[in-house]
C-alpha cells in the first residue's frame, strides 16, 4: 500500500510515467477500504489466530483476502488523453485490460452492469463488508459470477485503481474473519459466496499460476490501452521513501484502526 501512494505522488509530480503493477502478499492479509469500520466489520481475534497481515487501503470498496490471488494496480493521471471523466467510465476504460487478461486465459469474461434498481441500490448501501459477495459496475464476471474485485481513489489529480484477481477461493477463510450480525446472516453469506464469486482455477481445465497470470494480464493491458510496458526499478532513495510512508502510515494502528 506504501508503495502504491509514493507511485501515485512521484506521477503527480510528473517525475515517472503511468504505472501498472502486479504484486502478492506475504505473509497473506486481509485488507480493508478506506471507509470500513475495523470494530464493527473485522474480527481482529481471527485475523490474528490465522496469522494474516492486516492493512487499510487508501482505495474504498469492502474486505479482500489477499491469499490465492493476483493484486493489480494503475497509477494514472486523471488528465491522461482520453481517459474519461466519470468513476464508472474510468473503470470500464481501465478494466479493458483486465477483459482481456480474462480473455487470454481462455476464459470468457465479461463486464458486469447491474441491471435492476435492486442491484443498483446495493451497490450504494452493500449488505457485507466481503467485497467478492457482489460485482460492481465494470467489475469481471465469468458465468455471472465476479472473478475480480476492483477499488478507486483519487487524489493529486491521480487515480489508483487496484484490484484482486482470485486464482483460488477459501471461503471459510474468508468468511471467519468477518463479524456477523448472527449465525444465520453468515450461513446466508456461507450460501451466497459460491452463487456469486469464483476463481479463475474452478473456470479453467488446468491450474494457473500467478506467473502466467501476470503475463496474460500484462498482455491484457497492452492490447487494450496500446501501450507497451517498459520495466520500473526503484532506487535505494525511493525506497527508503516507501518505507517511510509504510512506518507512518499503513504500519501504523492509527491509521488502520481509525474509526
Amino acid at each position: 500500500m506504501a508503495l502504491d501512494e509514493a507511485l501515485l505522488t512521484w506521477h503527480s509530480e510528473g517525475l515517472i510515467p503511468p504505472v501498472i503493477r502486479f504484486y502478492s502478499w506475504q505473509p497473506a492479509a486481509l485488507s480493508i477500504g478506506y471507509f470500513q469500520k475495523v470494530e464493527k466489520e473485522i474480527d481482529m481475534e481471527a485475523v490474528d489466530r490465522l496469522g494474516l497481515g492486516f492493512v487499510r487501503r487508501p482505495t474504498g470498496g469492502r474486505g479482500v483476502l489477499h491469499e490465492h490471488e493476483l493484486t493489480y494496480s494503475i497509477i494514472v493521471s486523471e488528465a491522461y488523453p482520453g481517459m474519461p471523466e466519470t468513476v464508472t467510465e474510468v473503470y470500464r476504460a481501465l478494466s479493458e485490460g483486465l477483459l482481456k487478461g480474462f480473455h487470454n486465459l481462455g476464459l470468457d469474461a465479461s463486464f458486469s452492469v447491474p441491471d435492476t434498481e435492486d442491484q443498483r441500490t446495493d451497490l450504494k448501501k452493500p449488505k457485507s463488508a466481503v467485497c467478492f459477495d457482489a460485482p460492481s459496475w465494470y467489475e469481471m464476471v465469468v458465468e455471472g459470477k465476479k472473478v475480480a474485485g476492483s477499488a478507486q481513489t483519487r487524489q493529486k489529480g491521480v487515480i489508483l485503481q487496484h484490484g484482486a484477481i482470485l486464482l483460488d477461493l477459501d471461503a471459510e477463510k474468508l468468511l471467519s474473519v468477518f463479524k456477523f450480525s448472527s449465525e444465520t446472516a453468515k450461513e446466508r453469506m456461507r450460501l451466497k459466496i459460491p452463487e456469486k464469486a469464483v476463481a479463475i482455477n474452478l473456470l479453467s481445465e488446468q491450474p494457473v499460476t500467478q506467473e502466467q497470470c501476470i503475463r496474460a494480464f500484462k498482455a491484457g493491458f497492452e492490447q487494450a490501452l496500446s501501450i507497451n510496458f517498459t520495466p520500473f526499478q526503484l532506487t535505494a532513495q525511493q525506497l527508503e521513501e516507501v518505507k517511510t510512508i509504510e512506518q507512518k502510515k499503513y504500519a501504523n494502528s492509527e491509521w488502520n484502526f481509525r474509526v
